[in-house]
Order: C-alpha cells, then structure tokens, then sequence
C-alpha cells in the first residue's frame, strides 16, 4: 500500500526549453535589483531585505513585465531549482543557480510578461530574488495585477509536489530535487484553474503532531507555520495585507500515521489518535481567529487519518463554524509513480480536476 511506502528523503547547470537564447552571468546587478524587486508580484510568504526578497517556502512565484528584447533574472540561490517562463511558456529551467543574473534574449521586440517559480522544498536554506532585470533598451514595466482570489495550502511532501516528475518511485537525493515540481502540484494547477493567487505551505516529512517515522519530535508543522524564513528559527512571516485567501486548503496526516508507532517513541495508537484530532482542532480555530469568518476552511481527509479529520470538521461544524468543510480526499485511480511512491503529476492533475469539482458545490465567498 502507498501509505506504508511513503518516504521522505531529506553542481549548478540550466536545461534550455524553447527558443530564446538563455544565458547566466556570474553577479547580480544593482540597477536591477533595485527596479525589479519593485516591480513584481507574488503572493507567497517573502521577507523583505531590502535589495532581495527573501523566502522558503515550495511554490513561491514572481511575476512581472518587462518592455524589450531581453529580460534578466536576478537570484541567489545555491539549493532550490526555478522555472523561468516568458509569455508563458517555460524558457528554462535553474538548477541550484546560486549567486546569479540569468538572461533570456532573443525575445521579440514588445511588452512580455515574465514569471519566474521555486519548483522544490528547501527548508533548509534561504533563497533570495532580486528581480526582474530589463535587456539595454528596454524597460522594466508596472508590476501585473493582482488575482481577485486567493488559496492558501497547507500540507506535507504531497502537497508540496515530491518527486512529481519522476519516472521511478526509486531516487535519490539528487534526483528527488530534480523532479520535484511545486508548479504542477495540485494546488498550483487548482489555483490556476480558478484563475487565483496562492500560497503552497508545504513541508515534507512534518506531520500535525508526527513526523514521518518518528523523526524529529521537537517540532512538527505547526512549529514552522508561521515563519517565512524555515531555517530561522522564531521568524514570523509579517503579512503585508494583501493575504486574504478566502480558500485554505489543509492536507495534513499522512506522515502522522503513515508509519507504526516506534519503540521509543512517547504514542500509542490511541494518545497519537486523540493528540492528531486535539492538534487539528487547534489549527483549525487559529485559522479562523487569522483569516476571519468569511474565509472557507477545506480539511482533506485520505488514509488511516480519513475519520480523525472528518470527526474534527464534524465538532467545529456543531460548534457553530459553518466554514470549516471536510473533503473526503479520493486516491482511486492515482498511480502513485512519483519518488518514494508520492503523487504523480498525472495524480496531481486528477486531483485538481476533482478538487476544483468538489468546490464548485462550496459557497466560497470570493
């Protein structure tokens, strides 16, 4: 069964996709890192540092739009991996770039718009962007619009797009970063699908109250939520304002049940059971307490973990919180190809398909 195979695994070069020329040069320039940074749009959790943002978090995008032949990406980065896409259409794809300025030339003469994604988890590690660069003779231009929605998702290596890409369920570490693409995750494909903003807050291997196997029990996701920065510990993300998703999506227990209780480890069945539904119930009330009445709370329930979160959204539905619905999270007909037996991205794009059905019968109040 996949839920006793999950397994969480804890050189710098560009592949060219498409046919603008791409090259990269070895440091940022400050004339655009100074216009860029101001003249981009993201949605995701990032610290402003005054001439980069910086961010952790798998998924976090930056969109901006540029007026000539050629754009410059400005990056220091020396773990995560990017897609560039110009009009888009992916041009290429970063591999670890570090300490960089990545440029795509060759474009036609016009406006495009550029959007450049962290596609992998790198919790370790901070990543900074120092914009968006325009070629000589052209211009960086207003930022793009804002979507009018916004969806947050909250969850672990499943939602986080883990080893999505592969075409073995065997890899190692190098080829879990590889293949691991947060952009066509089911939450990035559902976001798109309803043309709306979003947060991926995912983080492989945390579980509500568990780690996988056990692992790490000083901590679990609840101890990193609230940072921007996940290796700094104590850091909070300071929200400008502009969050206000009206969808939040949790995915949250697989790594809580998904492996036996280990000797050693201060569980039974029964304590883990009742903590997992004491610590669920929590989450749920701080983001409500955060986001507000108007704000759909979706608990996906899949598993061994199905019932515990149906029986959490069930109390806090009688509680008087009409906002809080259960999604019973159908696997049936996913292959389970990605690394470690994760979601594939033919499973991610089922599920999306189903997810966006199932809130199509939701009054979200967008």
């Amino acid at each position: 069964m996949p839920w006793l195979r999950l397994l969480v695994a804890s050189a710098v070069s560009t592949v060219l996709v498409g046919t603008a020329a791409v090259t990269t040069v070895a440091a940022p320039e400050r004339r655009g890192v100074q216009d860029g940074v101001h003249g981009v749009h993201t949605a995701g959790r990032v610290k402003d540092a005054g001439d980069v943002l910086q961010y952790s978090w798998p998924g976090v995008y930056f969109e901006g739009r540029i007026r000539g032949t050629g754009v410059g990406v400005v990056l220091d980065d020396p773990a995560a991996d990017y897609d560039v896409q110009v009009d888009g259409v992916t041009v290429a794809t970063l591999v670890t770039p570090g300490r960089t300025t990545h440029w795509v030339r060759g474009l036609r003469e016009g406006v495009h718009t550029v959007r450049l994604v962290k596609r992998n988890d790198t919790p370790w590690s901070t990543s900074a962007f120092g914009g968006f660069v325009a070629a000589p003779g052209g211009a960086v231009l207003a930022k793009p619009a804002a979507r009018s929605r916004q969806i947050e998702f909250i969850g672990d290596s499943l939602t986080a797009g883990y080893g999505n890409l592969s075409a073995s369920r065997d890899c190692d570490g190098e080829q879990l970063g590889r293949t691991t693409n947060a952009d066509v995750s089911y939450g990035a494909l559902t976001a798109r699908k309803l043309r709306a903003d979003y947060q991926i807050n995912a983080y492989s291997g945390q579980g509500m109250v568990r780690n996988y196997n056990g692992g790490s029990p000083e901590v679990n996701y609840r101890t990193f939520y609230d940072r921007a920065l996940l290796n700094v510990p104590g850091d909070v993300w300071q929200n400008p304002g502009t969050w206000r998703p009206r969808l939040v999506v949790v995915h949250l227990g697989t790594n809580d049940f998904s492996t036996p209780v280990n000797p050693g480890e201060p569980w039974t069945d029964e304590s883990l059971a009742a903590a997992y539904r004491s610590a669920y119930s929590g989450f749920l009330a701080t983001l409500r307490e955060r986001y507000g009445p108007a704000t759909t709370i979706l608990a996906a329930g899949t598993g061994p973990f199905a019932g515990h979160v149906e029986h959490v959204v069930q109390e806090r539905t009688a509680a008087g919180d009409r906002g809080v619905r259960y999604w019973p999270l159908d696997t049936t007909g996913l292959d389970h190809t990605g690394c470690h037996w994760h979601y594939s991205a033919r499973d991610h794009r089922l599920l999306a398909d189903r997810l966006t059905a199932f809130l199509a019968d939701l009054p979200i109040r967008w």
